[in-house]
């Protein structure tokens, strides 16, 4: 694959950014060597999430590693993930994102979700996240829908981040 300078991460309001992923099926040889590209491309960021349509791969994958930064790296890779299951109860976090530099967005979410997702050697799983991992998957998997974070606030506080959205470009 690419050396990850070479594959930029898109910024909002690049179209594909809004566009919904297609499904990866099989588990190949070149999708395993795009999960490593884009563990690469998203430590080098520095973020915690990458989802495919982020640079420009309209496929249903995302890996993310929420806790790199404070010890140890634990990569994940989600193919073709669906959310099987969430919580009533909700937690609002300040959430960034790659593609949308410096705009911080506080947005409501359940506080627990049910992901049911294919790994890297093609097992499909259930697992549930809480915490910050239930933020980052519910967050990966709209980039897949093409829903951005940005997307779940009110009309006020989405108002008070358009000069920044603007700087980033006409949309």
């Amino acid at each position: 694959m690419t050396d990850p300078a070479d594959r930029p991460i898109l910024s909002w309001p690049d179209p594909r950014l809004r566009q919904r992923a297609e499904s990866v099926g099989a588990v190949t040889p070149e999708i395993r060597a795009l999960a490593e590209e884009m563990l690469r491309i998203m430590y080098a960021a520095p973020g915690r999430g990458l989802a495919g349509p982020q640079i420009g791969e309209m496929r249903r994958i995302f890996v993310m590693d929420c806790g790199w930064k404070e010890g140890t790296p634990t990569p994940r890779v989600m193919i073709d993930p669906e959310i099987a299951g969430a919580s009533a109860d909700t937690i609002t976090r300040t959430e960034g994102c790659l593609s949308l530099p410096g705009i911080p967005a506080d947005v409501a979410r359940p506080a627990e979700v049910t992901l049911r997702f294919t790994t890297l050697d093609g097992t499909q799983v259930e697992e549930r996240f809480t915490g910050f991992e239930a933020t980052c998957v519910q967050h990966e998997r709209d980039h897949l829908d093409g829903v951005l974070c940005i997307d779940y606030l009110d009309a006020a506080a989405r108002a008070a981040l358009d000069p920044a959205l603007a700087a980033l470009g006409p949309v």
